[in-house]
């Protein structure tokens, strides 16, 4: 229930959606005995889509998030037993695999597959939508992705059942034992990484933290009026939003531990 309620709801919470749908409803309300209230929507919401789009609001809105987990030194000569890839990058498209623009998310990881032979890989990704229209996964299409680039089948462990990210962390720890002293690596986009870590820690499962996927320079270039197209701009902020409103969720459902989950000490940064 949850999955679905989530996914009805965001269509129109959406900032984008939601600023637009204020804009036609005012405009359709300055006909009307509503006029003053109609031309405040269209102006709120035509101001709105302006802020979201034309200034920095949209990456300082993610940047704190992409903020709160150090990069791991390269050079860190500590092991790795495990890497736990999240989905959320890859699919099919006319039959063939295809990334979107957290395809880091897959590169990294298998540039960490190759840095650390003898670690274990996990991907974790099923479906993302309402409805489905085939019985593809994303663990699929990785699957394809990890075999032609050398990967034996062997090592990797594929789970294609999630549809969200506590359901990544629960399916995941299931069909993963960390044993005591062992190190896990989670991999997934720098915004999405204080959820997906309180869903694993929530369930047991400790991982490291290894942030990919930046939209935030995590410098004074954040601060430029325009610094992408307007079509961007808006698309970041219905990310960062969306990642804001999920660990609210999340929290109150109790599939985090705290609202904002931190680094864990010892983290090493670059």
């Amino acid at each position: 229930m949850f999955f679905y309620l989530s996914k009805i709801l965001w269509i129109v919470a959406a900032p984008t959606n939601l600023l637009i749908l204020m804009a036609l409803l005012g405009l359709v309300l300055t006909g009307t005995r509503l006029r003053r209230l109609g031309r405040v929507l269209c102006v709120t919401g035509i101001l709105g889509l302006l802020i979201l789009g034309a200034s920095p609001a949209a990456t300082l809105l993610v940047r704190p998030l992409e903020d709160r987990f150090p990069q791991l030194a390269q050079d860190d000569p500590r092991p790795v037993d495990g890497i736990v890839v999240l989905g959320g990058a890859i699919g099919f498209g006319r039959g063939q695999v295809a990334f979107n623009e957290a395809a880091s998310r897959m590169t990294e990881a298998l540039a960490l597959a190759r840095r650390h032979p003898q670690a274990r890989i996990v991907f974790t990704g099923g479906h993302a939508e309402i409805v489905r229209t085939d019985d593809l996964s994303e663990a699929d299409a990785a699957r394809i992705f990890f075999r032609n680039a050398g990967i034996p089948d062997e090592r990797v462990t594929y789970e294609g059942a999630s549809r969200n990210t506590r359901e990544n962390a629960v399916l995941t720890a299931g069909l993963v034992t960390p044993k005591a002293g062992e190190r896990w690596l989670l991999v997934t986009s720098a915004y999405h990484m204080p959820r997906s870590i309180g869903c694993f820690r929530q369930v047991g499962f400790e991982a490291e933290a290894y942030p990919v996927d930046y939209r935030s320079d995590g410098d004074a270039r954040d601060y430029r009026t325009i610094s992408r197209s307007f079509a961007d701009g808006l698309r970041l902020a219905d990310l960062a939003v969306k990642e804001w409103i999920g660990l609210i969720a999340y929290r109150l459902a109790g599939y985090i531990p705290e609202m904002l989950p931190s680094p864990a000490s010892g983290s090493r940064s670059r």
